[in-house]
């Protein structure tokens, strides 16, 4: 009898002692079920076609299944708002472009904020291009600011959304050539990119995937050079407006996530940005694959939101 007591005593004292140093045994089975990752646009995007990029191999790294679930809609921000509100135990996850991080807080009043969120890691950086849509009436950006001043509204342009990196980056190179235009926000870009085939829309700004994909004319990068991959497209730079733009994303999850949570998605991004299948499916969509990990992913972003405070201001968006 002394003996049972004793050997229940025993592992009551080895249970005591996983809790309190940290509980190792859940530790070590993180994930030990199917993680979502929540994309905050349509199907299509930019954003959702990254995350997809990204999926096979962050569910092998991690083995288990990354499910992708599509919740667009306000600028990215109802997604967002998902995951920031989601249980902190690293199965609820979000791809989040830069964005809706760091533009809409200053736009509106929203549920989370920077410090609402764990950063896990940087998976891209993409330029952001000027497109033409199917049918516009102008074969360059010459072209474009002619039609712009041709009317009142004559230029009709699209942005997945209003304070979007794309709408901001549109405003302010309008701004700057002296024109202006007719703003029609959509819920992503997957949305806008099926506007501009069918000629509802006469340009718009995004990542190069978008005009890939579609067979749509690039008139200029929104970057301090050209890009490798699309050489023939001059910078907004060299056509007289020295505007830079990106589209930057990457993982991140309610800021109480155990850190041995984030620890584990920070391991399996690494893995899979620097794996093969990725880079070469970044490569199709005309992506810049970029690593960072959770702390200098979080140091860029804020530093991105205190200078998206004065440009919002500047254009009169800021609320």
């Amino acid at each position: 009898m002394k003996t049972k007591i004793a050997l229940a005593f025993g592992l009551l004292l080895a249970v005591a002692h996983q809790v309190n140093t940290g509980g190792a045994w859940a530790q070590d089975s993180y994930p030990s079920r199917p993680v979502q990752m929540v994309v905050p646009y349509p199907p299509g995007g930019n954003t959702d076609l990254m995350a997809r990029a990204l999926q096979p191999e962050l569910s092998r790294m991690l083995g288990q299944t990354v499910v992708i679930v599509n919740r667009g809609g306000a600028a990215g921000t109802i997604g967002d708002a998902q995951v920031a509100r989601a249980a902190a135990d690293g199965y609820t996850i979000g791809m989040s472009p830069n964005n809706p991080l760091t533009a809409q807080p200053h736009l509106q009043s929203l549920s989370y904020a920077l410090n609402s969120f764990r950063f896990v890691c940087l998976v891209y950086d993409n330029p952001q291009v000027l497109v033409a849509g199917r049918g516009a009436p102008f074969q360059d950006f010459a072209g474009m600011i002619a039609h712009a001043k041709s009317g009142k509204e004559a230029l009709v342009y699209g942005s997945p959304g209003q304070g979007s990196t794309q709408h901001i980056l549109m405003a302010a190179l309008l701004k700057a050539a002296g024109v202006d235009g007719l703003h029609v926000p959509f819920t992503g870009a997957g949305p806008m990119a099926t506007a501009a085939l069918g000629g509802q829309i006469q340009v718009f700004v995004e990542s190069p995937s978008i005009p890939t994909n579609n067979n749509l004319p690039m008139l200029a990068v929104f970057g301090a050079e050209r890009m490798t991959a699309l050489p023939q497209v001059p910078t907004v730079a060299e056509l007289g407006h020295p505007i830079e733009g990106s589209s930057a994303g990457g993982l991140v999850g309610p800021a109480g996530m155990p850190d041995a949570a984030a620890a584990a998605l920070e391991r399996a991004c690494a893995s899979a940005v620097a794996s093969d299948s990725f880079r070469q499916a970044a490569e199709r969509l005309n992506a810049v694959p970029r690593y960072l990990p959770g702390a200098a992913f979080r140091t860029r972003f804020a530093a991105e939101s205190e200078m998206n405070r004065t440009v919002l201001r500047d254009l009169g968006l800021a609320q």
